[in-house]
């Protein structure tokens, strides 16, 4: 029991030391990953489309 005590004082102890990101830094951080979100959406969507298009080509 006591190691489990002392792992939750230690754990408590290394949250505190944690320097938590502001609002601002949030707010950029999801807008990098939407926008890298949509990109990767519109490359997959045109490979998608380059493929589908190569196919009926040939068939």
């Amino acid at each position: 029991m006591k190691k489990i005590v002392q792992f939750v004082k230690e754990s408590y102890a290394e949250l505190r030391k944690v320097i938590w990101p502001g609002r601002d830094d949030v707010i950029s951080s999801v807008k990098v990953v939407l926008i890298s979100t949509v990109i990767v959406a519109l490359a997959l969507w045109l490979v998608d489309m380059l493929l589908l298009f190569g196919i009926r080509v040939m068939f």
